[in-house]
């Protein structure tokens, strides 16, 4: 049944991928209907995120009344929802509304089954859960550009993601009873404290530092994303064709890199995973900096990507050693709000940069950001030192 369950967990995994890049991939063919501007996808991506972070500030409360498999089956089913709202949507106005569950139901689920393989599970299956969620967000734009390719439009698109997320919530109802047959001594002692308010957690020792850490890793992560091809072709003078191809590495570093981190954590805990990774971000970061061919940028941005793979899972994964497990949904509730944060903030930030001086300034500006998350995470474990619990697959 464990394994069972574990199946269920990596299928819902790919359910959180599904629609994280649908907007994007949808946006060009969705905007000159609705009649409004291309810029207005930052409207909706917004929208979006501020429910992302709103749930996921919720997520210990909601965890702690429902338990991790209803709030799952309930997140999964708001978005199939608000999916199959978009699908069917006439207006630009009610896509803002739709995209209200959008993003609410993507918050509390990322916070409560991070929180529960966590709590349950080795290090190797976050890293291979997160690559998982690569894999959704594969299939995501492959299913849209299916949908576009054959006329049904993007509507279209929307539909068939929607229909697989009430697939999926179906599952997660008929195996409910599943998340109840974990005995005594695998349940979370969070489930029978009381709910954490957001100054109350902030007072935790460490809180606030791996929360700045997570925000830190996920600006470089998103900053990377979405300006590495403009780096390229602006200052490296690549072919934007030719730069869309080389920027696409990272993602390739990121996939890779997570699954063979499922491998490495069976010899190296997590506090050195993170290290590790920080270490390969700071070489690729450094190799992009380095004047010469387009193959050092390849190189460097591959790098770069492969460093990212193991910060994100272990940095959860650590969180009920850092905090103990009768706090640690609390607190992974609010790295996922610090990690949408920076998702939100630092990738515009950099774009006002680059165009009041330049996008040379990338590398200095993820080195900026990788600095400060090395060092939030050095305090972290001087204050809140890992105490090695008890994993059970």
């Amino acid at each position: 049944m464990t394994h069972l369950l574990l199946f269920i967990i990596y299928l819902a995994f790919i359910s959180l991928g599904l629609p994280d890049s649908l907007l994007g991939a949808a946006w060009p063919a969705m905007y000159p209907v609705f009649d409004v501007p291309v810029s207005y996808a930052g409207i909706l991506s917004m929208i979006i995120a501020a429910g992302t972070i709103v749930s996921s500030l919720q997520s210990d409360r909601l965890t702690r009344m429902l338990g991790t498999g209803k709030v799952t089956a309930l997140s999964v089913a708001m978005t199939a929802v608000a999916l199959l709202g978009f699908s069917v949507t006439k207006s630009f106005f009610l896509l803002c509304i739709w995209a209200v569950p959008y993003g609410l139901g993507a918050g509390s689920v990322d916070a409560a089954l991070n929180n529960y393989v966590a709590l349950h599970y080795k290090s190797r299956h976050m890293s291979w859960l997160h690559c998982m969620w690569g894999l959704g967000a594969t299939v995501g734009p492959y299913l849209m550009g299916y949908a576009l390719a054959h006329g049904h439009g993007w509507n279209g698109g929307y539909r068939y993601i929607g229909i697989l997320q009430v697939a999926l919530t179906a599952v997660l109802l008929f195996t409910l009873p599943l998340w109840k047959k974990r005995t005594a001594s695998q349940e979370s002692a969070s489930v029978k404290a009381h709910a954490l308010t957001l100054r109350q957690i902030l007072q935790i020792p460490g809180a606030k530092e791996v929360m700045v850490c997570f925000f830190c890793y996920c600006a470089v992560e998103q900053t990377t994303i979405l300006w590495a091809s403009s780096y390229l072709t602006l200052c490296k003078n690549v072919p934007a064709e030719t730069a869309a191809g080389f920027a696409s590495v990272f993602f390739l570093g990121i996939t890779i890199g997570r699954g063979l981190s499922g491998f490495v954590t069976m010899k190296l805990r997590d506090t050195q995973m993170i290290r590790l990774g920080q270490a390969l971000i700071g070489a690729g970061i450094l190799v992009v900096l380095l004047p010469g061919t387009e193959i050092l940028s390849l190189i460097g941005f591959s790098l770069i990507g492969l460093g990212c793979a193991p910060v994100y899972p272990c940095i959860i994964h650590s969180t009920p050693g850092h905090f103990g497990a009768d706090r640690s949904q609390a607190v992974i509730g609010v790295q996922m709000a610090s990690a949408y944060t920076g998702t939100c903030l630092m990738p515009p930030l950099f774009g006002i940069l680059a165009n009041n001086f330049t996008a040379g300034l990338l590398p200095v500006y993820l080195g900026g950001l990788l600095v400060l998350m090395v060092v939030m995470h050095e305090l972290l474990n001087k204050r809140a030192p890992v105490s090695a619990g008890k994993l059970d697959v």
